[in-house]
């Protein structure tokens, strides 16, 4: 079926409302579903912020309870970068390094293992997420990981090698992997329009809550004059095992999941699970799952498959395209530096002690700057928050990098409150906007493998930087210090610029009008401003008088675009 439009592709005039296909759509639905599917929609787009809350308080809930599998592996990530800078840690694994501040150092080539280790195992399980979670459901390959993960972290803490945490990083990457995806998924499907953005940007508050813990317990426990002054913060990680494997095993499922089953009874007890029997009847959950199945009929009329190949195909591949950028340059953004906090902190010549406690201002930052980027996703745009964001931080990062050459007392200190500052910017921009982008621009046939994707495409970004920022910052190696700023900034200046090209706006839209809007190759700088009717039967304000049940073009006083 060729979904082009000629005049949109081309990049002439936008019709002035995409409408659904007529014909296929309506003799798969009956009169009375297909309005109770545009009621639905409606509904969703009219309530408003605290409507949405009242309604949706058990889908808050679970989607948050849900988002906390994260913490675990924001604890890991920064509980390994922190032990470059531990002096017991450097003392059982580094080697001598005279001129450096612990008299030892890690070699570059071991930190590029440490770090990639997870990182690798992360790709070997967000690929196996990808499958496992369409065919058995998210709840049973979730359990399954928390069970995993409870064995290998044994590995980490009774680890007497370098190779014996590389081996542990590797396989506790997998279950981590798969956290990654099913929480960013779910908090997309089981939250309205409205709370959407700040359900799924939770989860990077989530990684920040495991950083900053592992701040300060790697802090808390540098006096501890033994090995269990780094194998501690890798224990510390059991404390959660048992609450999150509750919370998986009595959340309701996700009702988009089993609506793509066919499970559609099933769906709707999910819907009356994750909402308020008082303000949202019984007849809500219906329309609600008439219009899931809408939009899930609405994408298969475009392309049926659900494999990986289909993520690059037809209009699917723009899609998987920007969620793959979108998280790659989470990376690209120089954010990295920032997960070295303790090192890059101390090549500026800070000392051991005020590096780590900078290090936890620095972490703290990605709980405050998520807060903070609740309130801008109030006001502004998916585009404008991540697009801009990236500009500020290749500016912060140009600063940084310039005062390298400097080299004073005063610099040193500078250097600290920019890192600081960067941090603040990337999360409450980039950092949490991140997942609400891949969330919404994902088809939701195609969600979990999108999202696994676009996970890789972040994996992969951070193999790379595990490999050369560590040389950039070790005094053996590069050592380039603070200077590494420039590189950063080149590389958010020229993200920066595909965000202006490539991605598109979707706040306020439904997963069906964003269907529509791909299916119709709008440019990403129109999506805000183009009008979509999924269902054709409703928006009276804004596109005239109703027709039957029956999909049938309206007359809007300009040109309306179906699809055929």
């Amino acid at each position: 079926m060729d979904f082009s439009i000629g005049n949109v592709a081309g990049g002439g005039a936008v019709p002035a409302v995409i409408a659904a296909p007529d014909g296929e759509l309506s003799q798969k639905f009956d009169p009375k579903a297909l309005q109770g599917a545009a009621k639905a929609d409606a509904a969703e787009h009219q309530a408003s912020v605290w409507e949405a809350f009242r309604i949706h308080k058990k889908a808050i809930f679970w989607s948050m309870a849900l988002s906390g599998a994260l913490i675990m592996e924001g604890y890991d990530v920064v509980v390994i970068g922190s032990f470059y800078g531990q002096p017991n840690f450097l003392k059982r694994f580094g080697v001598p390094a005279p001129g450096s501040t612990n008299g030892y150092v890690i070699p570059a080539q071991w930190q590029s293992a440490l770090s990639n280790g997870s990182s690798a195992g992360g790709i070997i399980g967000l690929l196996f997420n990808g499958w496992a979670a369409d065919r058995y459901g998210p709840k049973v390959v979730m359990m399954t990981s928390i069970i995993a993960l409870t064995g290998f972290i044994f590995i980490m803490v009774f680890a007497n090698s370098l190779t014996m945490l590389v081996i542990g990083e590797v396989f506790c990457g997998i279950p981590w992997g798969v956290f990654q995806t099913l929480t960013t998924a779910y908090a997309s499907e089981v939250c309205p329009i409205q709370l959407r953005g700040y359900l799924t940007a939770y989860v990077n508050l989530c990684w920040g809550v495991g950083i900053l813990l592992s701040s300060g317990v790697v802090k808390a426990t540098l006096p501890i004059n033994s090995d269990w002054s780094w194998r501690l913060p890798f224990v510390v990680q059991w404390v959660w095992v048992v609450p999150l494997f509750l919370i998986v095993y009595f959340c309701p499922p996700s009702p988009w999941w089993l609506v793509r089953k066919g499970r559609l009874s099933e769906a709707e007890a999910a819907i009356k699970r994750l909402t308020n029997p008082k303000f949202f009847s019984d007849e809500d959950a219906a329309n609600t799952v008439a219009m899931m199945e809408h939009t899930t009929e609405l994408e298969a009329l475009a392309a049926e498959g659900t494999s990986y190949l289909d993520c690059f195909r037809t209009t699917d591949a723009r899609r998987t395209e920007i969620v793959m950028m979108v998280f790659a340059m989470q990376l690209l953004s120089g954010e990295n530096l920032i997960g070295q906090g303790v090192q890059f902190l101390q090549t500026a010549g800070i000392s051991t002690n005020l590096a780590f406690s900078l290090n936890m201002v620095l972490n703290s930052m990605f709980i405050i700057g998520t807060i903070v980027s609740w309130g801008l996703l109030t006001i502004l745009g998916r585009r404008t928050l991540y697009t801009y964001g990236m500009a500020c931080m290749s500016i912060v990062l140009w600063i940084i990098g310039g005062l390298g050459f400097v080299g004073t007392t005063t610099s040193m200190y500078t250097i600290g409150s920019l890192l600081i500052a960067l941090n603040f910017i990337y999360n409450a921009t980039l950092g949490p906007i991140c997942y609400t982008l891949i969330g919404e621009v994902s088809s939701t046939r195609l969600r979990q493998k999108s999202i696994v994707l676009s996970r890789i495409s972040y994996q992969i970004m951070n193999i790379i930087c595990g490999i050369i920022v560590p040389r950039m910052l070790s005094p053996t190696s590069w050592n380039w210090g603070p200077k590494s700023g420039l590189f950063w900034a080149a590389s958010a200046g020229f993200s920066t610029l595909y965000c202006f090209l490539r991605l598109p706006e979707t706040k306020g839209r439904s997963y069906g009008e964003l269907d529509l809007l791909f299916e119709n190759k709008v440019p990403a700088w129109r999506f805000k401003s183009t009008k979509v009717d999924q269902f054709a039967v409703h928006h009276d304000d804004q596109y005239g008088s109703e027709t039957d049940a029956g999909i049938k073009e309206k007359e809007v006083g300009g040109e309306v675009a179906h699809l055929e």
